[in-house]
């Protein structure tokens, strides 16, 4: 009988009184990929930490390699051949591949005065890719590299060890292309087949469908079931439904009666940024939900940014509500009632050390301060509370840091933010990166609701997203603005506008 890479048996793990994992028995068997689903809040997280020695189990059995381990740290994890790739890695962004791959073992020498030998990082390196065959320069600086490219160094930089079994790859195709999807896929296979095993965290089902050999749904701190994606097929199942234990209804809200629009809010012509973009004219009308759909690097994060004043225009004019603005700053911005939820929620949209109720109230300071400049502490907490129940935030606990907090769940608190500034103009820029299906569908119902007294514009590489959400969209391809001949885009000609340039080939 084969002994599985990872054995989990029985293992919980409570917070207060708050049971984030209740009996959780699991198999991770060799040279497989096993991808783990679950709402946020589901427990999938949480396990993840106990292998990898962030959190220490309560009580319950993990084995791997038919050895029991006690991780209390991440180093006792990675001696115990577990190695964990999170969501964001930390590289250092002017070293090079091979220095961010050997960072902390660059010499076998421990000491203070122990040299690093880069002729030495460099053998090891193009040793490294030797095992697992990648094409990827290691001499280049980090800044310098694709999103794909640094995901990859964080691979290598995880199971640079040979000790390293079993590999846990939280959200990696969060801030991928398509393309570049293939290229991490096409890895995760070299890793599977030398005999590596990986847990695959996701928020994308149809990946599990492509790339899991098995996928295991937490739901309530429990291990539901284990099926493969083949099961699923074979028995017409919804992955999304058995994440939530419900029947799904229809994610997207339906789209705006277009007799039923209020007034122009906000008319953009000619807008221009450097190269980066030319002449992008549209309107938004209140009431309405415009589209933008743009491969990574089309210009959509830049005329975001543009429009919420935190990159200048070299040429163009917008107007909101009848009055020509030209916001020099985010400030400036949200003073006339254009508010952003940026796509790195992380860097742009939150001060992750700070609470709930300090990030929610920051966007708008009038708001939460009284006449003579006193913040509204009491009040505050409420309305941060009652934002928080809108955004379905889990844990529901608007004190504790939004470091604290999964990615779906950092996202909410940029959302509720968003509601809490009150804003005329509300622009989202990859509004569900990270978020689960079920979280997904209470924030396109949200914007549908700010959709109802504001105007709502939505920009994302995600093409279903653009095209679902809104009530009319066009595409940027690098740089250049594709609008529909008839009006309005079908799913397939906006998709093939933002690939392509052109929505005849659709």
């Amino acid at each position: 009988m084969t002994v599985p890479a990872l054995c989990a048996k029985a293992v919980s793990k409570r917070f207060g009184r708050i049971n984030a994992l209740d009996d959780v028995d699991f198999v991770l068997e060799k040279g497989e990929v096993h991808a783990l689903l679950g709402v946020n809040g589901a427990g999938k997280s949480t396990f993840i930490k106990i292998l990898s020695g962030v959190y220490i189990k309560d009580k319950g059995v993990i084995e791997v390699d038919g050895r029991e381990i006690d991780c209390h740290n991440p180093k006792d994890a990675i001696r115990c051949g577990i190695a964990t790739v999170q969501q964001h890695p930390e590289l250092v962004a002017d070293f090079t591949g091979y220095e961010n791959i050997f960072l902390g073992r660059e010499s076998a020498r421990a000491g203070f005065l122990s040299g690093i030998d880069r002729s030495v990082l460099k053998r090891r390196g193009d040793e490294l890719l030797s095992r697992f065959p990648v094409e990827i320069d290691l001499s280049r600086r980090i800044e310098d590299m694709s999103a794909v490219e640094r995901e990859i160094i964080a691979i290598l930089q995880a199971i640079g060890g040979d000790h390293i079994r079993i590999l846990i790859l939280d959200e990696p195709t969060s801030t991928l292309t398509e393309v570049e999807k293939e290229v991490l896929f096409r890895l995760m296979n070299t890793l599977r087949a030398s005999g590596i095993s990986i847990l695959y965290i996701t928020h994308r089902l149809e990946e599990v469908m492509e790339i899991a050999d098995r996928f295991s749904v937490f739901r309530g701190g429990r291990m539901i079931s284990t099926m493969t994606p083949q099961q699923v097929r074979d028995k017409n199942l919804s992955l999304a439904e058995l994440m939530l234990g419900e029947t799904l209804g229809a994610v997207f809200p339906d789209k705006a009666d277009p007799a039923q629009l209020g007034e122009l809010v906000l008319d953009v012509r000619n807008l221009r940024h450097q190269r980066l973009f030319s002449n992008v004219s549209f309107q938004l009308r209140r009431g309405e939900i415009l589209g933008v759909f743009g491969l990574v690097g089309s210009g959509i994060d830049e005329l975001s940014k543009v429009l919420y004043g935190a990159l200048a225009t070299d040429a163009g004019s917008v107007e909101l509500n009848g009055r020509k603005v030209s916001p020099k700053s985010p400030a400036e911005a949200l003073k006339a009632g254009i508010f952003l939820v940026p796509g790195d929620r992380r860097v742009e949209g939150l001060a992750l050390q700070q609470s709930s109720i300090f990030n929610i109230t920051l966007a708008n300071l009038g708001r939460a301060s009284s006449f003579a400049g006193f913040l509204k502490r009491s009040a505050n907490r409420r309305e941060s509370e009652e934002f928080a129940a809108r955004v379905a935030l889990s844990p529901a606990n608007v004190t504790m840091p939004v470091s604290g907090f999964s990615g779906g769940n950092q996202q909410k608190i940029v959302v509720a933010k968003g509601l809490f500034a009150d804003a005329d103009v509300y622009i989202f820029v990859e509004p569900t990166v990270g978020v689960d299906i079920g979280a997904r569908a209470k924030l396109y119902g949200l914007m549908r609701e700010l959709a109802m007294t504001s105007g709502v514009i939505v920009m994302s590489t995600d093409c279903d997203e653009a095209h679902g959400i809104s009530d009319r969209a066009f595409a940027l391809y690098k740089g250049r603005q594709v609008v529909p001949a008839g009006g309005v885009f079908t799913r397939n000609e906006l998709l093939m506008a933002g690939i392509i340039g052109d929505a005849t080939h659709a």
